[in-house]
């Protein structure tokens, strides 16, 4: 592995690198050409520019590249020492340089049979005990024989966290309710708005209510506000200390904090620092999935990860599914311009996919410094988004089309569908395809003409097509696949951190906002006006906030 020296040096002059001057010379020539040329120059392009891995086929035939270009990006790899960076990562070195940690969520997903020591200890082994005590406990609420302080069956499960803490559990929930024990009746809350908390538990039963609270530290300040509303929710109807061990499990890395809260740390379910927030839906975090599809599932979604995992650690790089995902990334942002990358399942189950796709990429990669704290000199992380097909279309499709702004677009979807509706899967997958097929190749004036379209209206109806877009096609949306799919954007994510030399685990961007909300915090509860040292505009709205909030009950 490059000494962090090295790595500085190489980082501080990447623009400036013969890697990176080569792909700007060809970003140039591929600026000029349009995807309907590449496609007639190569009538095998659809097959030749597509590869398949863990359940996944990639066909990113339809992105503004050639053979020259795949040829450019994988020297660019090499130069920038990737494959030593994922050595490390698999390795357990402290990749996580400014927090001195690892970044091993690969170890989560590991087999009982692997052994991976860190700091003297076989951490698989440790995931593996954890995982053991998730699937007993799991078991028992599912059966029922862990039952409420008033005897009461669990029925309902509200899972408190915030960021990877809500974002993957909820994720994880939403595209696998189709496996879900729909007995149990599960919600989430996130937002320290009280409008989220109130929401979610208006109609349900304090004594057939479980809260599973997730905190890394157990300190968070939106998750424990919501863990305390949920405490006093529930003792204002049970009316007894006792049942906060039978209501609440927690989630966390701090068992004195758990304990202080009133949980029994019996009921926690640990992880380890090495689990980064937004890598931790298939740590403890995961639990209320587990709880929804049961611990076989939750295994089998655990293999899928495993399967991308040692795919993208094996295979050669020409054919290395999350690889390539992740150097494409990096020519559409860095050498054609496209600041947005718009995330596109044509799959109802994955509606909270995007969402979660977004805090994995922009708070990994939306970052300025490289390790060593100097500029990167060049753009990072381009902005995540989507909505599932089609509604999509019927919103923002016609910016991806005609806008002035160009938009990368990932589309994902399925073969086959857990809910058969007449033809209705045969019409979604129809528009997945449609879609890729009129941003490449649009519809040129001459085309417009020759259907007879009004001369003053034919402006409005070309589409100049040459718009990059990949499609990831599984066979059905099941455990092993989703695994399978978040496991590879995990790793393109890395990747095109590794490109730019950026520390894709640490997220010290959210930190600062934290801190003045605490102070902000303080002065919005004192009793008097205090004195206030912010901004003008800041004390004004501090000052018009207090004259006009709704009292406190």
């Amino acid at each position: 592995m490059k000494s962090a020296t090295t790595r500085a040096a190489a980082a501080s002059a990447l623009a400036a690198s013969t890697a990176w001057k080569a792909l700007q010379r060809h970003a140039t020539t591929m600026q000029r050409r349009h995807l309907r040329e590449l496609f007639a120059a190569d009538t095998q392009r659809g097959e030749r520019f597509a590869i398949e891995a863990a359940g996944w086929y990639f066909d990113f035939a339809k992105q503004r590249l050639d053979a020259r270009t795949l040829e450019l990006l994988l020297a660019l790899a090499q130069v920038r020492g990737v494959p030593e960076r994922v050595a490390a990562m698999f390795a357990g070195e402290r990749i996580n340089s400014t927090e001195d940690r690892p970044a091993l969520h690969v170890a989560l997903r590991m087999p009982r049979r692997r052994r991976l020591l860190v700091d003297g200890r076989d951490v698989v082994a440790e995931v593996h005990a954890v995982l053991a005590r998730m699937a007993a406990w799991c078991e028992r609420v599912r059966t029922g024989a862990w039952r409420g302080h008033t005897g009461e069956r669990i029925r309902h499960v509200v899972n408190i966290g915030i960021g990877g803490s809500d974002l993957g559990p909820v994720m994880a929930f939403e595209a696998l309710r189709h496996y879900a024990d729909r007995s149990l009746d599960l919600r989430f809350v996130s937002n320290v708005d009280g409008t989220d908390f109130s929401e979610a538990v208006r109609d349900l039963d304090p004594a057939r209510t479980l809260f599973i609270v997730c905190s890394k530290t157990f300190t968070t300040q939106e998750t424990l506000a919501n863990a305390h509303a949920a405490r006093r929710w529930c003792l204002a109807a049970l009316r007894d200390e006792r049942a906060i061990a039978r209501h609440f499990v927690a989630v966390s890395t701090d068992g004195g904090e758990v304990a202080r809260f009133g949980i029994d740390p019996v009921n926690m379910f640990g992880f380890w620092d090495w689990v980064g927030g937004r890598y931790s839906m298939d740590s403890a975090i995961g639990l209320s999935t587990m709880l929804a599809i049961g611990p076989a599932r939750f295994a089998d979604m655990l293999a899928g990860f495993h399967a991308m995992d040692e795919h993208f650690r094996t295979a050669p790089a020409a054919r290395n599914l999350p690889l390539l995902h992740g150097l494409i990334a990096i020519w559409n942002s860095n050498f054609l311009g496209m600041q947005s990358l718009a995330v596109l399942p044509y799959e109802q189950y994955l509606k909270r996919f995007p969402a979660y796709l977004q805090q994995l990429m922009m708070e990994s990669n939306g970052k300025r410094v490289t390790h060593a704290g100097r500029a990167v000199g060049v753009d990072t992380c381009p902005i995540v988004w989507g909505e599932p097909g089609t509604n999509g279309q019927h919103s923002f499709y016609q910016l991806i089309h005609q806008g002035t702004r160009k938009v990368a677009c990932d589309f994902i979807g399925f073969c086959a569908t857990a809910n058969p509706v007449a033809n209705q899967h045969d019409l979604l997958i129809a528009n997945l395809f449609a879609q890729g097929e009129a941003l490449a190749f649009g519809k040129t004036a001459a085309e417009v003409r020759a259907q007879g379209v009004p001369a003053a209206q034919a402006p409005h109806r070309v589409f100049e097509g040459n718009r990059p877009s990949s499609t990831l096609l599984a066979r059905r949306l099941d455990p092993h696949a989703l695994g399978a799919l978040v496991a590879l954007y995990e790793h393109s994510t890395f990747v095109q951190g590794a490109i730019w030399d950026i520390d894709s685990f640490d997220q010290w961007g959210v930190e600062l906002g934290k801190v003045l909300a605490k102070r902000i915090g303080a002065e919005l509860g004192a009793a008097r006006m205090p004195p206030l040292a912010h901004d003008s505009s800041t004390n004004a709205l501090i000052r018009r906030y207090r004259r006009q909030r709704t009292p406190r009950q």
